[in-house]
């Protein structure tokens, strides 16, 4: 504990720039497909569908969380925050292996409605969970090093609600976005 508590913004900074260069890299193709096992096509067809399901499910963890909080409920928050990161991980980890092997989806809908309402919300999307990722670590890494007890102290209430907030419409974006590729078109 006192070892991360010295060096949370560095980590931070560490953390998040990993976190965006295996994100850009394979959007961008920089990751070789051969480098990772070639799943049955129904399983990559679904995981966009897991992962609308997935961030459903993190919108209600991270809701939750935040009511628990402010019910003085510290280790239900916890508990609840630390579930809706490690759905954020599992969210991370099959879109990347997905775009790896895929590639982005294309938009199959009106090329109006692409431009002036998908896009849009596509680069909002994308902007806030840019923003949100260092937020959510440096949040999480005050929470793992400072005793309960001390966090009222720290960044850590503020920087936790701007996170919660960012995550909450960077997560129902990603579900609208899901909804125009998959479902609408």
């Amino acid at each position: 504990m006192n070892q991360t508590r010295g060096h949370v913004p560095a980590l931070t900074g560490l953390l998040t720039v990993l976190s965006l260069a295996l994100v850009f890299g394979a959007v961008l193709g920089a990751i070789p497909p051969r480098v990772l096992p070639r799943a049955p096509d129904s399983i990559l067809a679904a995981i966009p569908h897991l992962n609308a399901a997935i961030s459903a499910t993190a919108i209600a963890t991270i809701v939750a969380g935040v009511r628990a909080v402010r019910n003085g409920q510290i280790q239900r928050h916890r508990r609840l925050m630390l579930t809706a990161f490690g759905l954020f991980g599992a969210f991370l980890v099959l879109y990347l292996y997905r775009i790896t092997l895929e590639g982005p989806t294309d938009f199959a809908g009106p090329a109006a409605v692409e431009s002036f309402i998908y896009l849009p919300l596509l680069a909002i999307h994308i902007l806030l969970a840019i923003i949100a990722i260092p937020l959510v670590y440096y949040t999480l890494l005050l929470a793992a090093s400072h005793p309960v007890a001390e966090l009222s102290q720290t960044n850590h209430p503020r920087a936790g609600k701007a996170a919660a907030g960012l995550w909450l419409v960077s997560f129902s974006l990603g579900i609208v976005v899901y909804a125009m590729l998959y479902l609408f078109w």
